[in-house]
């Protein structure tokens, strides 16, 4: 929520006028100002610098004889349920609050955004569109103990994700009543992110992060508002035991920073001279972006921080234990301002992760990727038992529901964690085998490969489906091709998967997406359906998925009367593609079958 709209502008106001009200007002912003008739849209470097120009400007200062009015910038389509109530007394009591919202609806959620300001803001979730409507026409302007609440709608996440998910959510039960006794609006926390921090400790440091009677451990976790798991009965004998720490991004970080310090003070009491590093777990899909390319990112956290940053080995990954260990060291300060930004990074390649599953739900007609437990609930975590080929072991059964491939992370986690091929089908019919044949650039194929062929065996276990490299054509073959055999959840994997690992291992840029050419053999007597009359299905096909779908003209059939269908395009184009091409192919089957009685003979054609 950076983008800000600056309503109430002058018509003589220009560019250069707003840039030198936010330079007075000591403001920055991190793009041109963009000046309409009336209005203008300006970006901020961070939301809390997005809401310092809220609370600082909007009708407080004028420019040209109007008083600017200053809100987050949201577009239509994500006006939905979400609001943001500014300008709330300090020392509100949240029963006060919660009454008077309550006067317009189901409130679903509600919680305090951290600020610079005297006043309190919060973020509010309703069940429904017209409430959050009603709220907004009736308490923008409401007077609170001489406080005028100020009330705008803030983007809603959810407006554009699956209607069925919505609805689900809005069907949830209201809140309970107040909870009796709450001191003040300021001691409400924040919700707590879906992605805990994972740390790594010394055996030896578990006994004082608990403390006697675990006082201690009860101490962090009421100053920091956090729940922290301990996992000491995992890895017996273990030099390192795991911890989990759930909480809001702050709360994860000040209570990294209490276990750190705790640990320094045992290391000084038990005159222990070695460094103590901070010890990050991480999913591998996520290490990759992480890092970046060439390690950029990675570098300027380093350079940032004034901290040695490692990572440990793909080598070190199994199907049961996807982490990656990230070994921070420095001086506390440092290796806790590094935490921050390391976690940063890391929930975002998630968020962006779970807005690609909201808008690929239908990606594959049939399947529900919502229904198959992808994603951590509450702040339980656990793997569901459908994600995971064999029991999980150690501190991963609290570990929330990341997927569990050991593979590369350049597409979303989810793509690695559809149920294998040997899980209950999703459909009461038993998917029919497919086979791609997938090209990619000849000198990544070590990299699918993996060091004695593990990683190909475990991609190939995995997802359920056989994966071979076919032998080059030429001695300088720039492309070498992958087939891949297995019903669409299996190629779905696999596939996700190289692209994934393509991109990890830097074969594609930054920016750039990973294109790969695929080819799909079919029957040469469905080729023409697949073209269409005068190119129109292809065309379509192409401009349905963003693929580029080729059937070159005057091939030769093969051996099986087959020919070939190549499809070019990101990962998501592709697999739509494939998916219609297969829907024609068994279009075409269907048709072919004799259409029989289910008590005799073929029906007799009507006349």
């Amino acid at each position: 929520m950076n983008k800000l709209y600056i309503g109430n502008v002058s018509e003589q106001a220009s560019a250069l006028d707003l840039e030198t009200i936010f330079e007075q007002w000591k403001i920055p912003f991190s793009a041109p100002f963009l000046v309409k008739s009336g209005y203008a849209f300006v970006d901020c470097p961070d939301e809390k610098i997005a809401m310092k120009a809220i609370d600082t400007l909007s009708g407080k200062v004028e420019l040209h004889g109007k008083l600017l009015e200053v809100e987050h910038s949201v577009p239509k389509r994500q006006r939905s349920c979400k609001l943001q109530i500014r300008n709330i007394p300090a020392h509100m009591q949240w029963e006060v609050l919660d009454g008077l919202l309550a006067q317009y609806g189901t409130v679903e959620s509600c919680e305090q955004v951290n600020t610079d300001t005297e006043t309190a803001v919060v973020n509010v979730r309703y069940g429904a569109k017209e409430q959050a409507r009603q709220a907004v026409e009736k308490l923008n302007g409401f007077m609170m103990e001489n406080y005028a609440l100020k009330v705008s709608y803030i983007p809603d996440e959810m407006a554009a994700a699956d209607p069925a998910a919505v609805s689900n959510r809005r069907g949830a039960a209201p809140r309970g009543p107040p909870r009796q006794g709450s001191p003040s609006l300021g001691a409400r926390p924040k919700l707590q992110s879906d992605v805990p921090l994972r740390m790594l400790v010394p055996t030896q440091f578990v006994g004082a992060i608990i403390g006697k009677e675990g006082a201690t451990i009860r101490n962090i976790t009421k100053q920091t508002h956090s729940k922290i798991d301990i996992h000491r009965k995992e890895n017996a004998g273990a030099a390192e035991k795991p911890i989990t720490v759930h909480s809001t991004p702050e709360g994860c970080s000040s209570a990294c920073r209490r276990i750190m310090e705790i640990m320094q003070k045992e290391a000084l009491d038990t005159k222990i001279t070695e460094e103590i590093p901070l010890k990050i777990l991480a999913h591998n899909n996520f290490v990759g972006r992480l890092i970046g390319k060439e390690g950029r990112n990675l570098k300027k956290i380093e350079q940032d921080t004034g901290t040695k940053i490692t990572i440990s080995p793909l080598q070190d990954l199994t199907l049961y234990n996807p982490e990656r260990t990230i070994t921070v060291k420095g001086p506390i300060e440092a290796c806790a301002t590094a935490e921050e930004e390391v976690m940063k990074k890391i929930r975002e390649s998630y968020e962006n992760d779970v807005a690609a599953m909201n808008l690929q739900s239908n990606l594959i007609p049939g399947l529900n990727l919502n229904a198959l437990g992808l994603f951590p609930v509450g702040t339980s975590g656990g793997m569901s038992p459908s994600m995971v080929p064999g029991p999980p072991t150690g501190a991963q059964a609290s570990y929330p529901s990341f997927g569990c491939s050991a593979f590369g992370s350049g597409v979303p986690f989810w793509a690695s964690a559809l149920p294998s091929s040997s899980s209950p089908s999703l459909s009461p019919q038993q998917p029919e085998s497919e086979t791609v044949y997938l090209f990619i650039p000849a000198l990544a194929v070590g990299a699918i490969i993996g060091k004695q062929g593990q990683h190909i065996k475990q991609l190939s276990r995995f997802a359920g489906a056989s994966i071979k490299i076919a032998p080059a054509d030429e001695m300088d073959a720039k492309q070498r091709m992958v087939i891949i055999a297995g019903p669409p959840e299996a190629q779905f994997k696999a596939q996700g998967r190289i692209f994934g690992k393509l991109k990890e291992e830097n074969f594609f840029g930054p920016k750039e997406e990973v294109k790969l050419e695929a080819h799909i053999k079919v029957p040469s007597f469905a080729a023409g359906r697949v073209i269409g009359k005068g190119g129109k299905t292809v065309n379509e096909l192409q401009n349905l998925t963003s693929a580029e779908v080729v059937v070159p003209r005057d091939q030769t059939p093969d051996e099986n009367d087959q020919v070939v269908v190549k499809i070019t395009g990101h990962f998501y184009a592709s697999q739509m593609a494939q998916r219609k091409i297969q829907e024609i192919l068994s279009q075409v089957r269907r048709q072919q079958q004799p259409k029989a009685s289910p008590t005799g003979p073929p029906m007799a054609r009507r006349k």
